[in-house]
């Protein structure tokens, strides 16, 4: 049989075959693709969990979340929160004015990771290196600084580490002003989520640091080259103003993030996710949730009077009560019908009474759980009505209040 016959025969069996396959055989092969029509739609990957994380009220430093938030992590880059606070509490003491400059030397100029690419020899203002720290965390420049401040990195990371101490971080040790990996057989920085969070507290006190750590793209070195901020939360988190991101090898990708909306101010930490957009989608679940469900209840402000006190034998029948500060507290927003606010002031006071004579608190509760309080005091002076002001009733008129 020749190859034209061979193949015709092929066909032609192929041919009977089909036609004399039964009708259910052939819908049968159709089945298939009708089942993955009908089947239900593939569901997405579940998020990726932080190592660990904490979500706190900046205001109130009301715990809004919390996982493993005492757990020991390298913090990578966000150590340099730390180096930056250090910095700006010698500026607002006035030692280190941020137009001081700042020499580079030759350690700094040779500090590997993210950079600004310094040179040994050149100089910079304080204030230029450090916005180098906190908008693309270079790590050069935060040795720079550490130097110029201490005299070493050495005398500088001592502190630091007195600094973690005295602001309860006692979980927090620091080797480095940069959080950069250690070298054979050297230690690594270490911190915790809620250390963190606690650091993030402080330095938001200082709107330099907010300033910086909120700029997406600045200029360095008379514009010659251009910094980007590290965290991509700016641009993709509504209300996002910071803080500080860090990675490493070992210790993954992290952030401390802040943001506010409304009266509500979150400082949210998550440590140790594999990649950065697993890291910024963490901090964005976090935050997000923390939104929706809480809110700021403003329960008192200075000099807005809460209540009314009379006065015994005074020049005046009554002396107001007023907050010596502001009282904010933080709250499920299913709790809010349940707060009571409560002045706790007397029914009657006797004259004389000073301007800011102590009368009371201001006390926020739910139920039996007392939320937060503020002190009164009274709002004037009020003098006594004694005899003297029969005699002379223009002088107690004219009396200061």
């Amino acid at each position: 049989m020749t190859r034209g016959m061979r193949a015709a025969f092929g066909l032609v069996v192929v041919s009977a075959l089909l036609i004399a396959a039964p009708a259910g055989a052939v819908r049968a092969k159709a089945r298939p693709a009708a089942d993955r029509r009908n089947a239900a739609p593939a569901q997405p990957p579940a998020p990726v969990e932080p190592v660990a994380y904490y979500v706190v009220a900046a205001d109130t430093d009301t715990e809004l979340a919390a996982k493993d938030a005492d757990k020991q992590w390298p913090p990578a880059s966000m150590t340099k929160m730390m180096t930056v606070l250090l910095a700006l509490e010698q500026v607002h003491a006035r030692k280190h004015p941020l137009s001081e400059p700042v020499q580079v030397s030759a350690r700094a100029a040779n500090t590997g990771g993210s950079q600004v690419f310094l040179r040994a020899g050149e100089t910079f203002s304080l204030g230029e290196l450090l916005s180098a720290v906190m908008i693309p965390s270079a790590n050069d420049a935060a040795v720079a600084v550490a130097e110029h401040l201490a005299g070493s990195v050495e005398a500088f990371v001592l502190r630091m580490n007195a600094r973690a101490r005295a602001l309860g971080l006692t979980r927090t040790v620091y080797q480095t002003p940069n959080g950069l990996p250690p070298g054979p057989g050297k230690e690594p920085d270490l911190s915790t989520a809620r250390d963190l969070a606690h650091l993030a507290g402080e330095l938001m006190l200082y709107p330099e640091a907010l300033g910086w750590s909120g700029t997406v793209e600045a200029p360095f070195r008379n514009g010659t080259f251009k910094m980007h901020n590290t965290n991509k939360l700016l641009t993709r988190f509504a209300g996002a103003t910071g803080l500080k991101t860090g990675h490493t090898w070992a210790a993954g990708f992290s952030v401390t993030a802040t943001a506010t909306r409304g009266d509500l101010s979150l400082v949210s930490v998550v440590l140790g996710l594999p990649t950065r957009p697993a890291c910024f989608d963490a901090a964005t679940r976090l935050m997000g949730d923390a939104f929706d469900r809480y809110r700021t209840v403003i329960a008192a402000r200075p000099g807005l009077s809460v209540g009314t006190v009379p006065v015994r034998g005074g020049t005046d029948g009554s002396v107001k009560a007023v907050p010596t500060g502001e009282l904010r507290v933080v709250v499920p927003r299913s709790d809010e019908r349940q707060l009571v606010i409560e002045p706790r002031i007397p029914r009657q006071v006797a004259a004389p009474i000073m301007a800011r004579q102590a009368l009371g608190d201001l006390v926020v509760r739910r139920g039996d759980e007392e939320l937060g309080r503020v002190g009164l005091v009274a709002d004037a002076r009020v003098d006594s009505a004694g005899w003297l002001a029969w005699l002379w009733p223009s002088a107690s008129a004219q009396t200061p209040r």
